[in-house]
């Protein structure tokens, strides 16, 4: 449990020192327009409850993919599509963003 604290609170800390660059910030609002969008249309389009229809746009842009969810529309479909080839470089770039910081925290902690 200790190792996953640590783990989390280093996750924070790069998040943090992430969120000041504005290339990061500006990746943050457009991962977070995304999901909001993302959220919405398959709220509206595919009659899906709110937490899963999140669910499945974080999976998606994760790359995890949702194992039983698939649009049943053709507007669904054609979104997803959109949505996956988008979102995930848009999801990609933000988590490169954290993960730089993590291993720039982790030269500075050797020295």
């Amino acid at each position: 449990m200790i190792s996953f604290l640590l783990t989390l609170k280093r996750l924070f800390t790069g998040l943090w020192r992430a969120l000041k660059r504005k290339n990061f910030q500006a990746l943050f609002v457009l991962v977070l327009m995304t999901l909001l969008s993302g959220t919405v249309f398959y709220t509206k389009q595919e009659g899906l409850p709110v937490l899963d229809a999140l669910y499945f746009c974080v999976t998606t842009l994760s790359t995890l993919g949702h194992p039983t969810f698939e649009p049943q529309t053709a507007l669904g479909k054609i979104f997803t599509m959109v949505y996956i080839i988008a979102g995930t470089g848009l999801f990609l770039g933000m988590i490169g963003y954290i993960a730089y910081e993590l291993i720039k925290q982790a030269g500075k902690e050797k020295e």
